[in-house]
């Protein structure tokens, strides 16, 4: 799997899920815009990735909750590579709650981020993934369609990403250009504790999770990002709208 000359726009690369897609298409050879809201984080793990093949990553600083900043992103991007090949819409943001205390600001919150950000800068990036016969992959959930009580609005945000996937999927489909969803279960981010989880917390979920999936492992961020170059190599060049999921086969119960 090579992707030498291939442009990949990643959101939030900065940590996490996004940092370990990062990595691993740099050492693939692609020519990387990495995007975060961490300065010093971002700078880390472009410096990390231009080590792999010698090749500099673009990184832009940016809000994708700002539309300017948005507009800013793509620009940036044609000005330094002249083309977009992939996007991979991985910027999100989790919550604790259901209906009873999380309120509207925190629905609007997530939504705005984990829904409407992707919908706006894949509206952008469209017109360049025709011209490239491109690719979007969206980092998506398996709480998008496995019910839980603890985290509503993350919940609905997924569930409206895994049908944008499918619907956008249909309408760039005769345009030549492929859209795909992947669908982790538990991976251990920094995610945890921006929702204030403690240490202890962390580790004790993680134990209660562990021992609920079939496979009694955790799902690793660098097998996600793996499953995230396929979809968007020419080894996959006829799936399309599809959700993937991920995890170790904690939706089989």
């Amino acid at each position: 799997m090579d992707f030498n000359d291939k442009v990949v726009l990643i959101t939030g690369a900065s940590s996490g899920i996004g940092a370990a897609i990062a990595i691993h298409f740099s050492k693939l050879s692609a020519k990387l815009v990495l995007v975060g809201r961490k300065e010093n984080n971002l700078k880390k793990i472009a410096l990390y990735c231009e080590k792999a093949k010698g090749i500099k990553p673009l990184t832009v600083l940016a809000d994708l909750t700002e539309d300017l900043e948005v507009e800013n992103l793509v620009k940036q991007t044609i000005d330094q590579y002249g083309k977009i090949d992939v996007l991979v819409n991985n910027a999100g943001v989790m919550n604790m709650g259901g209906i009873k205390d999380a309120n509207v600001e925190i629905y609007d919150k997530v939504m705005s981020i984990n829904m409407r950000a992707v919908y706006h800068l894949t509206n952008l990036c469209v017109p360049h993934l025709i011209q490239s016969k491109g690719c979007i992959v969206n980092v998506s959930s398996i709480l998008g369609s496995k019910v839980n009580t603890n985290c509503l609005p993350y919940n609905i945000s997924k569930a409206a990403l895994d049908h944008f996937t499918k619907c956008i999927a249909l309408e760039l489909a005769p345009d030549g250009v492929r859209v795909n969803s992947v669908n982790p279960g538990f991976v251990k981010t920094n995610i945890l504790k921006d929702v204030g989880l403690t240490e202890d917390q962390v580790e004790l979920l993680v134990k209660n999770i562990v021992g609920r999936t079939p496979l009694k492992r955790l799902v690793e961020a660098c097998e996600v990002a793996a499953l995230i170059a396929f979809l968007a190599s020419d080894q996959s060049k006829s799936i399309t709208g599809s959700c993937m999921t991920i995890d170790g086969g904690s939706k089989l119960q």
